[in-house]
């Protein structure tokens, strides 16, 4: 799939916003930052700038992320929820913002219900190794 610039840096600004919203920057934050941003076609230099300087970083605010293309959206947002599960709980900020994410895409109450619901049972669980991104790059 050929992904708009935009998406590809919205996606990215995506995970940092989360990042940066729970106010620090785990190893497995970097990891899964580092491992997106080489597939979607940015540098690792500037992915390990990014992530250092993050919580000091005003470019990168809470605004909810808007994609051009609505596959990638949900991508994104069933990803975000992968993560924002995966921790022994679910910081309501971040879930907060997903939601504000969705609906800026437009998509679905129900499906994100749903997308919710099968994240869920992610918590207390290893980091997803595969997401919902990989399967459309």
């Amino acid at each position: 799939m050929d992904i708009p610039l935009k998406d590809r840096s919205n996606y990215l600004r995506g995970l940092l916003i989360l990042a940066k919203k729970k106010g620090y920057v785990s190893q497995s934050d970097e990891t899964i930052i580092s491992h997106v941003s080489g597939k979607l076609g940015f540098s690792s230099r500037f992915c390990e700038e990014t992530l250092s300087t993050l919580l000091e970083n005003d470019f990168i605010n809470g605004e909810p992320v808007r994609f051009v293309n609505k596959v990638f959206a949900k991508s994104f947002i069933s990803d975000a929820l992968k993560l924002a599960c995966t921790r022994t709980s679910i910081n309501p900020e971040e879930l907060n913002w997903i939601k504000r994410s969705a609906e800026t895409n437009h998509l679905n109450h129900k499906w994100f219900a749903n997308e919710l619901a099968r994240c869920r049972c992610l918590v207390h669980k290893p980091t997803p190794t595969q997401l919902t991104l990989y399967s459309i790059i």
